[in-house]
């Protein structure tokens, strides 16, 4: 069983995004667990990889560079397409939420089931994920209006637990286990993690279905917004990096595409505005998508090479 999710992971999470739109009372029953389920899939992710590799690859400037584009660059090409279009504040601020949030820790995972190197996925990922609090700060402090007002203690106390918890978790973790012993523990705990990914998509899509129920009109076109930033997101990395190859700029854009949405709702909640949960419940059904599109367009072009 455990192995049939494994392999078919990509399209069962899509599926979880549609069913968790079917059964929003379900959905909005498991949003409050999420948070939870997050931390312990960044702990166990952080777990698995080989932490002397990850440090050296984090040391190197391309990683923050990278992480400068996914937070920074992305804020500013959505936030002047939004102002161009008159969009308005809430939007706006949710638009450059998502903008501002680090990379799914997944990502490496998927980067893997492509063919490409997963360990730079993994570099941008954190990189991405801890640059966020900064890119969050200055986005919700530009976007957020004349009466904003951020609770610092509370902001710096989540990026506490949900940042830098599973991160120093995991390096104590490492120091105090045998890297022989650390493997085999894990091997067998990702076989389950995998059945908690499927909440993620499940629990946030159900946000998307309160909108549509309320207004279909606005909620049609918040869905292919999501599926247009989620297109823009990968095409500003894919572009971005070209010129390093083409497995690098496919890695870039896979990271820049998948956002830990999750993450930021759980450092940044209320701050984020109304418009925030219905948007990344409308980010769901793209968003896990998107393997399976990439996965389809590089078969093609490989046989298109052969032939």
């Amino acid at each position: 069983m455990l192995a049939f999710l494994s392999k078919h992971a990509s399209t069962l999470l899509a599926l979880a995004a549609v069913f968790g739109f079917l059964l929003p009372d379900l959905s909005q029953a498991t949003l409050p667990f999420l948070p939870y389920i997050l931390f312990v899939l960044m702990l166990f992710t952080l777990i698995g990889i080989d932490q002397p590799l990850l440090v050296k690859a984090l040391f190197k400037k391309q990683a923050w560079l990278y992480a400068l584009l996914h937070g920074g660059v992305t804020t500013v090409v959505v936030a002047s397409i939004a102002t161009l279009f008159n969009a308005s504040s809430e939007l706006l601020l949710a638009l450059t939420a998502v903008c501002a949030t680090g990379s799914l820790f997944a990502t490496p995972a998927i980067v893997r089931s492509m063919g490409f190197e997963p360990l730079k996925a993994m570099a941008f990922t954190i990189a991405s994920t801890l640059m966020m609090p900064v890119i969050l700060y200055i986005n919700l402090t530009l976007f957020s209006g004349d009466n904003f007002a951020l609770d610092m203690k509370s902001y710096c106390l989540r990026l506490a637990v949900f940042i830098f918890g599973p991160m120093g978790l995991s390096f104590l973790i490492h120091k105090s286990m045998s890297k022989e012993r650390l493997t085999r523990i894990h091997s067998k705990l990702a076989q389950f993690t995998v059945l908690l990914v499927f909440s993620f998509p499940f629990g946030l899509a159900g946000q998307y279905r309160w909108l549509w129920n309320s207004d279909r009109e606005f909620a049609i076109a918040m869905f292919f917004l999501a599926l247009a930033i989620c297109v823009l997101f990968f095409i500003i990395g894919f572009v971005c990096y070209r010129k390093h190859g083409k497995e690098e700029a496919f890695i870039a854009a896979i990271t820049a595409g998948n956002r830990n949405v999750l993450l930021t709702y759980s450092v940044a909640g209320a701050f984020l505005g109304p418009l925030y949960l219905p948007l990344i419940g409308a980010l769901q059904l793209p968003t896990y998508m998107q393997p399976i599109v990439i996965r389809f367009l590089l078969k093609r072009h490989q046989k298109l090479q052969r032939t």
